[in-house]
């Protein structure tokens, strides 16, 4: 009788026919060794077809526009209390206020909006996850999770032609991302003004780290080796640490490949609109006058780096330069950002800043009839061409003496990596259509 109980609460609205297969057990039938199988079988397929209704739901999505953490849980169903004290949680290790619209976000709860799981990425390496803690059933404990990822050892080459006749074509055909063309011409920029000075023919192979995420972007780590061949010249450019120091490229002979100034303080690509010129047609006062920097094209929001190391002298706003920085580099050096549509936060006179380090936003604030970079350089009180400039300031020191024997070692790796990105390159040309490099 126990058995059949604890069967017809399994099965439900199956119980009738456990009572017709016990009755046909039990009568003296000769055809009831037959029908008795057939009606077991009924019931077990009648508890299987039975739906079991989750007792928890997961939510995927992306965080909304002008949302708060709070109202994005009670927005899914989650109670109030649970909602109070997820954002409790969190708060001690990420600042609520950072939600980002757009961002992944999952969650998990019951039915009745108690909540289990939380997660919303940051960015492309982390994420924070809130979970509830078993040894309490009220409490909350959140933390700052690292994204996994694979990271691999990968090799890239490409050709400057009709078909690719700019750098980023060039490693979109290669099977690469853009920031990948950023970080190689940043390497050669001392050498190579990638919007003027590209030629069909050039090439270029590089060896690097590559990072891939589930559900996520590929993103890309240092490079540990490139070439580029411009107009017949050979470049190359090894990262190396020097004991002691910190990386950076060199030549095969061990000689730096950073300047003193970057050549332009913006990411590349920038457009020059204006260059240097001691008389020029303003077009916004409409009088000749000097021009005494150089204008880049940019939109609104783009980053400025600063061209050189240095320190902060001002940071103003006025009615003709708008919001500029002024930044006093070594050697009597002293350069100009102007027309800024906002400052990098905290910025302040009397800070130290390194080469590359954001200083503002391009913007078109004081004398500008559109948003564009005004870029200003001046040694020893008087402007100077920043192009120029850049070109005839000596690079870095070179590696010491008694680093050279272990540069000597990472450089032959190195060109062994680059010929072999050579070779596979020029074996998927034919195939993949992109010219094999020269």
């Amino acid at each position: 009788m126990r058995t059949r109980s604890l069967l017809a609460v399994a099965v439900g609205s199956a119980l009738t026919l456990v009572v017709l297969a016990t009755q046909w057990a039990s009568a003296p039938s000769a055809g009831a060794g037959s029908i008795v199988p057939d009606m077991v079988t009924a019931v077990s397929n009648a508890a299987r077809d039975i739906a079991l209704v989750p007792d928890t739901t997961l939510v995927k999505g992306l965080i909304p526009q002008r949302t708060t953490l709070d109202t994005l849980l009670r927005g899914h169903g989650v109670a109030d209390d649970a909602a109070v004290a997820v954002v409790q949680a969190a708060g001690r290790v990420f600042d609520p206020r950072r939600l980002r619209s757009l961002q992944p976000f999952s969650l998990e709860r019951t039915l009745e909006g108690a909540l289990s799981l939380f997660e919303y990425r940051i960015d492309v390496d982390t994420f924070l996850r809130v979970t509830r803690t078993l040894r309490a059933a009220e409490a909350w404990t959140a933390e700052i999770v690292p994204v996994p990822k694979v990271v691999e050892q990968a090799v890239a080459a490409g050709r400057i032609d009709r078909a690719t006749p700019s750098l980023f074509q060039a490693m979109d055909a290669a099977g690469e991302g853009d920031q990948l063309a950023v970080d190689l011409a940043g390497i050669f920029s001392g050498e190579v003004d990638f919007n003027s000075d590209l030629q069909p023919g050039d090439g270029f192979a590089l060896t690097f780290e590559r990072q891939t995420r589930q559900d996520g972007p590929t993103t890309y780590g240092a490079i540990n080796a490139a070439e580029f061949r411009n107009d017949g010249r050979v470049l190359r450019a090894i990262r190396f640490t020097p004991p002691g120091g910190t990386p950076g490229y060199y030549d095969e002979h061990g000689q730096s490949l950073r300047r003193f100034f970057l050549r332009s303080p913006l990411k590349f690509e920038p457009r020059v609109t204006s260059r240097f010129s001691m008389s020029r047609r303003h077009p916004v006062l409409h009088t000749s006058r000097a021009h005494r920097g150089v204008d880049y094209a940019a939109p609104v929001g783009a980053p400025v780096v600063a061209a050189a190391g240095g320190t902060v002298a001002s940071v103003t706003t006025d009615g003709t330069n708008g919001r500029m920085v002024r930044l006093r580099h070594a050697s009597g050096y002293e350069s100009r950002y102007l027309h800024l549509s906002a400052f990098a936060s905290g910025l302040r006179a009397g800070e130290r800043v390194e080469q590359g380090d954001t200083l503002g936003f391009v913007g078109s604030s004081g004398l500008a009839t559109g948003p564009h970079l005004h870029y200003g350089l001046t040694r020893n009180g008087a402007f100077v061409n920043p192009l120029v400039e850049q070109r005839n300031v000596p690079p870095a020191e070179p590696l010491p003496a008694a680093a050279l024997a272990l540069f000597q070692t990472a450089r032959t790796e190195a060109l062994v990596q680059l010929a072999r990105a050579m070779e596979m390159q020029q074996v998927a040309a034919p195939s993949s259509g992109v010219g094999a490099a020269p």
